[in-house]
């Protein structure tokens, strides 16, 4: 049986980031929350795009016993893009946003 991992969710993220925050300085070396954020989520997307691989090469060679588990993966793997893609085009149009607001 494959080992699937659940995706954090983004107040998770969020509260660890501030309490690391808290412990340390605010330097321009330290990646920012919203930096880690987003790193979180291509990992995730990298993740679940393995697993997706895993469950279809275990399918393909007959070592998986529920086919279920392989379009379980696949979804997984479809939505954590899907949400990548959607929060890059939200920070994009809150950026052009700022942009656009005059000072």
């Amino acid at each position: 049986m494959m080992n699937f991992q659940s995706i954090e969710p983004l107040w998770a993220v969020q509260t660890a980031a501030a309490s690391a925050a808290d412990t340390t300085s605010q330097d321009r070396t330290q990646p920012s929350m919203f930096a880690d954020i987003f790193q979180s989520m291509v990992d995730n997307v990298k993740e679940t795009d393995a697993a997706k691989n895993e469950a279809y090469y275990a399918l393909a060679t007959g070592q998986l016993d529920n086919p279920a588990v392989a379009s379980i993966a696949a979804t997984q793997a479809e939505l954590s893009a899907s949400l990548l893609i959607q929060m890059r085009n939200k920070a994009l149009e809150a950026y052009n946003e700022l942009m656009r607001i005059s000072m």
